[in-house]
């Protein structure tokens, strides 16, 4: 059994039964609906699905959180909500959260971090992991470049996560792990475990292969990110939980293991991740 530990689930607008019937049937036993919507307002409707369909898809949870790119929505009206969302039983994260300096048009930075640390403060009294979104500013576009200067929001991450989140002992999550081995050894260092995407098993993806060579079997998760990234035989396509079959494959052929043994491990592992959900809950089905 697979767990899917990042999909955006309420993209699917018009098919959203037909996915996680595809994905049950797939093998997929569990999904985390990833509650960032299209801003603040709408940053409910992961946790309303992961509410809506007790007796389709039992295993179901969601997070909530304020995306970067929507830092500057971030107000007190905003992170009261998402204080209420996180402290919903079936809200067992607070994300995706964390820092994006690959547009030209995202916030600026002070506002970005602004934003990031004060969801860090809503996770922590709450002990819920947080899921970590990064791009590295390497790969930004030349305008972002020109705007954002040389700062990497890689580095900035690492060192606002060793201030503001390390020290209370909450783990998390660098969803849809995309550094290098170096990155993936702090991250590590700072107690979260790595989560794989579909651009795992894109031709070029080099440093993250290695990092997820490098990485301990029990801090790997993989995920679909859906309906974004695709993997490979199915890259260009919308994506869906079902397809992380593909990347947990790849994944279990690169460390040079099973796929069930894969399953095994990176299903334990978010178990131990999100406590609240417990084992016997995935063998029961409910």
């Amino acid at each position: 059994m697979l767990i899917d530990s990042h999909c955006h689930l309420d993209f699917y607008t018009d098919d959203l039964a037909d996915v996680l019937a595809r994905a049950e049937a797939a093998g997929v036993g569990g999904m985390l609906a990833i509650g960032i919507g299209d801003g603040p307002e709408t940053m409910h409707r992961a946790l309303e699905i992961a509410k809506g369909h007790p007796h389709i898809w039992p295993r179901l949870w969601a997070s909530a959180g304020i995306h970067p790119q929507e830092a500057h929505r971030a107000d007190s009206e905003a992170l009261a909500k998402l204080a209420a969302l996180v402290a919903e039983e079936k809200c067992v994260a607070l994300g995706e959260i964390g820092l994006d300096y690959y547009h030209f048009d995202n916030p600026d930075i002070a506002t970005q971090q602004s934003a990031f640390v004060a969801q860090m403060e809503i996770a922590a009294p709450a002990r819920k992991p947080i899921l970590i979104h990064c791009r590295t500013s390497e790969l930004a576009t030349p305008p972002a470049k020109e705007r954002f200067g040389a700062a990497d929001a890689e580095a900035d991450l690492l060192a606002l996560i060793a201030e503001h989140w390390a020290p209370h002992g909450i783990p998390g999550v660098m969803h849809c792990f995309s550094g290098d081995r170096e990155h993936a050894r702090r991250s590590l260092d700072l107690g979260f475990y790595l989560s794989f995407a579909g651009n795992l098993t894109y031709p070029k993806a080099v440093g993250i292969r290695e990092a997820a060579r490098f990485a301990p079997a029990d801090r790997i998760l993989v995920e679909t990110d859906a309906p974004f990234l695709a993997p490979v035989p199915h890259r260009g396509q919308r994506n869906e939980p079902a397809l992380v079959v593909h990347t947990a494959a790849f994944l279990a052929e690169l460390r040079g293991v099973s796929t069930d043994e894969l399953a095994e491990t990176t299903t334990s592992n978010f178990t131990r991740l999100f406590p609240s959900i417990g084992r016997g809950t995935l063998n029961a089905g409910g």
